[in-house]
């Protein structure tokens, strides 16, 4: 009461201002109050009625100013919708405060809960999309703007470049499996070397597959016969002495060169062991092979073969097919034809140096797991239809090739990867292939050659389509990228590699000028398929890494 008393007129007339909502209705204190109000001492009374005095008051205006602070006090405390009611406070006042700040605590708590469930689920969004389980993984939405926009912020994480591989930490004490892998599914492959059906014209190396063998050739069986290259007079002849050479090898570390991109590089961190047991074989076309001679040392054994340092140089000569990147899949994905005494092998890019263990290799992705065929996820797609999208993009081949091989692909049932196969993904890092020799490995690599060699030679996107038509009978392991990244060093080609057909962007191009076909490779592409594709259309393509 005291400190209402001591205000100022202004405070008052603000507090009856605030009280009755309205500021025309609050009390105008006369300016004569002025000076019995605004004093520096408190004005002392004890009730409504008692004389006010201030400093310099006389007896004359005492009654007037009584009757002006009664009215003030009256208008204060004696309304019934207000707070105070004469003189002492409404007892619903502790109430209405409390209601009021338990209330805006209330909304402020509420508020962090909402935006800590919201954080919740976006950060559960982000972990479902890196989750390797499928259940989790199917959550993820990568194509929502959510998704985007949090990506674009550095919120997801982006995974490592390289990173550790658990190797075992002395190669004296891997133990090599003694007996190989039982074949249970596929117990006698043989292969197919004289192609009856060609009339005319010189042998295709990888034969003249009809759509009929093709398709009969994904039934598997105890005993299989197929194609799988090396048709005779159909090119790739290797030396007769290279040919001895490789008998011995059982353990086989493989590379390739052609048209002269690169010259070989000599591995690292290879212990005495491993080089005991393992063969390095480079294999060669013509024109490396002599590139290789004028611009490396290389020395000659007894036997008249070539090495550069722990390489051993394998010639093959009449190349197969015009297009060099086709010619490098023989060695690649046929290393057991090349190499048929071989009971493992490790395939690396001839753009590569080794730098682990080749041994190290076989016991942490084959033996430990009790594997058979391992390679690497590719960093950026797991649709074989992305990466055809990114092959157009970055002129791998010609783009209607790359379309017709997609749509025959799609009409056979070849759906988009998703988080429900059984898969982590459809399309491999091909520059490593670890394998055992087995009868399944074999067939499984002679049907993957089989489609490079009757459509386009990106073996990319034939790997994936291979898997989905032997179902879940094949099995294979699929390792991270970045411990892929972890196995070599890459080095940048002698030169880059161009040819004609990868710029062609319509079939008319073809029409026009038959030069720009090839010759022996591809004829999938140019025979009529069973079944009109114009109305296949390709599902969309949601481009997940400008690196394409």
């Amino acid at each position: 009461m005291l400190a209402i008393c001591s205000a100022t007129p202004t405070s008052v007339r603000n507090i009856i201002s605030f009280r009755r909502g309205v500021l025309s209705t609050a009390i105008k204190v006369p300016p004569h109050l002025n000076s019995a109000i605004y004093t520096p001492h408190p004005i002392p009374f004890k009730s409504i009625g008692e004389p006010i005095f201030g400093s310099g008051d006389t007896k004359e205006n005492t009654v007037e100013v009584n009757e002006e602070w009664s009215k003030i006090f009256n208008a204060l405390f004696h309304d019934e919708d207000e707070l105070f009611l004469h003189k002492k406070l409404n007892t619903d006042f502790p109430m209405r405060l409390m209601w009021k700040r338990g209330f805006i605590r209330l909304v402020l708590v509420g508020g962090m809960i909402w935006m800590l469930l919201i954080l919740s689920v976006l950060l559960f969004h982000i972990w479902s999309c890196q989750s390797s389980v499928a259940f989790f993984s199917a959550i993820c939405n990568r194509e929502s703007k959510v998704f985007v926009v949090l990506d674009s912020m550095g919120f997801v994480p982006k995974p490592p470049h390289r990173c550790t591989i658990p190797v075992a930490d002395d190669v004296a004490v891997v133990y090599i499996p003694k007996e190989r892998t039982p074949d249970l599914i596929v117990q006698n492959l043989t292969y197919i070397t004289e192609d009856e059906e060609m009339t005319s014209g010189s042998p295709l190396f990888g034969g003249n597959i009809s759509w009929s063998m093709r398709d009969e050739s994904f039934k598997l069986k105890p005993n299989m016969k197929v194609h799988c290259g090396f048709i005779h007079g159909g090119g790739a002849d290797m030396d007769p002495k290279d040919i001895e050479y490789a008998k011995r090898c059982k353990f086989v570390v493989a590379s390739g060169i052609f048209d002269g991109y690169d010259t070989p590089h000599q591995p690292s961190n290879i212990s005495v062991r491993s080089i005991e047991l393992f063969c390095f074989l480079m294999v060669v076309d013509e024109v490396s092979f002599g590139f290789i001679k004028k611009n490396v040392s290389v020395r000659v054994d007894s036997d008249g073969g070539h090495w550069v340092g722990v390489w051993r140089l394998v010639l093959l000569k009449h190349q197969p097919y015009d297009e060099p990147r086709r010619n490098g899949k023989v060695p690649k994905i046929l290393v057991h034809r090349l190499f048929p005494e071989a009971r493992y092998s490790i395939w690396i890019d001839g753009k590569m140096e080794l730098i682990v263990d080749p041994l190290l290799i076989l016991e942490r992705y084959l033996w430990r797991g009790k594997h058979t065929y391992a390679i690497a996820q590719h960093k950026h797609h797991r649709s074989i239809y992305e990466e055809a999208d990114a092959n157009k993009r970055r002129k791998r081949y010609a783009r209607p090739l790359i379309d017709l091989h997609m749509k025959i692909y799609h009409y056979e049932g070849m759906e988009p990867w998703s988080p429900l196969k059984n898969t982590i993904s459809d399309v491999p890092e091909g520059a490593i292939i670890i394998r055992e020799h087995t009868a399944l490995n074999n067939l499984f690599s002679c049907l993957w050659f089989n489609e490079v060699h009757l459509f386009t030679p990106r073996d990319q996107l034939s790997f994936g389509y291979v898997v989905y038509r032997l179902k879940s009978q094949f099995k294979f392991h699929m390792f991270p990228n970045c411990e892929y990244n972890s196995l070599f060093l890459l080095h940048p080609h002698n030169r880059e590699h161009s040819s004609k057909v990868e710029w062609v962007k319509s079939l008319n191009e073809f029409k026009k000028n038959s030069k720009l076909r090839e010759s022996r490779g591809g004829w999938g592409l140019w025979t009529p398929y069973p079944v009109n594709l114009d109305a296949v259309e390709l599902p969309p393509v949601v481009r997940t890494s400008k690196a394409g």
